[in-house]
Parts: C-alpha cells; sequence; structure tokens
C-alpha cells in the first residue's frame, strides 16, 4: 500500500500520508482496513488466529505471566494499528487524486486481503498444517 500511495518525487512515509484513502480508493483502503485488523489480532481475520494460537501455547507451557505480557503489547499495538484506520475513514485526504495500480498489483492485495479474511473464517486447515508441520520437524 506504502509503493501505491507513492509517486515520482514523493515517498509516502508519514502516517498523514493515509489520511482519507477511503475518499481517494475505498477498494484499497478496504484492504488496509483487513491487514490492520489483522495485525491487531481482531476476529475474524487470520491474526486473531496466529496470536491466539501463541497465546494457547504459551499457557499450556505453564508461562501464563508471558501469555499476560503478549497480550498487553498487543493491546499497545492494536491502538498503532487502529490509528491507521482512523486516519483512513475519517481524515479529509491531503491528496484527492484517486490511485492508480496495475492489474498485477491490484490482483496481489485484493487476493492478500481475501486470504486474511478466508483463513480468518475458516482457519481449521492451516491451523491442522501448522500442527503436521511443527510435529514433523520436531
Amino acid at each position: 500500500m506504502v509503493i501505491l500511495l507513492s509517486r515520482k518525487g514523493f515517498e509516502a512515509d508519514n502516517l498523514d500520508d493515509f489520511k482519507g484513502l477511503n475518499a481517494r480508493s475505498p477498494w484499497f483502503a478496504a484492504l488496509m482496513l483487513i491487514v490492520m485488523f489483522s495485525l491487531a489480532g481482531i476476529p475474524p481475520t487470520m491474526g486473531f488466529y496466529a496470536k491466539l494460537a501463541v497465546l494457547q501455547a504459551a499457557v499450556a507451557a505453564h508461562m501464563s505471566w508471558l501469555a499476560v505480557v503478549a497480550v498487553v503489547f498487543s493491546l499497545i499495538g492494536a491502538f498503532y494499528y487502529l490509528r491507521v484506520v482512523k486516519l483512513m475513514y475519517f481524515d479529509e485526504p491531503l491528496d484527492t487524486k484517486p490511485l492508480a495500480a496495475d492489474t498485477a498489483s491490484h490482483a496481489l492485495l485484493s487476493l492478500n486481503g481475501v486470504a486474511l479474511l478466508l483463513l480468518g473464517l475458516l482457519p481449521g486447515g492451516l491451523m491442522g498444517l501448522c500442527v503436521v508441520v511443527m510435529r514433523t520437524s520436531l
């Protein structure tokens, strides 16, 4: 998304560059929303199940203190991830030009967003694969 926001002579390296992304490009804003929700660990995204699996493993290993620390830091991280969502949806855009993306970039970003949602809604297959891989590598 940062690459799409950048253009010749301008690097999108500040949070302000995400202001009003929904007004400029609702589809890319929705994809970025899914990514930010996944990073924050909000269901039904894959990030939620990844964090849940790590927390369950910590508790199973009798390291509940580590799970508590992880939850605290996840909450702190969620503040920063959700701040980007606020900028995209509730602030006025600094630039009003719509984002221009080639077909490959559009398809790749769309596939990533859909995968985060689908794997979050139906995590069983991927989580089962992770268990199999983990058991074979031990």
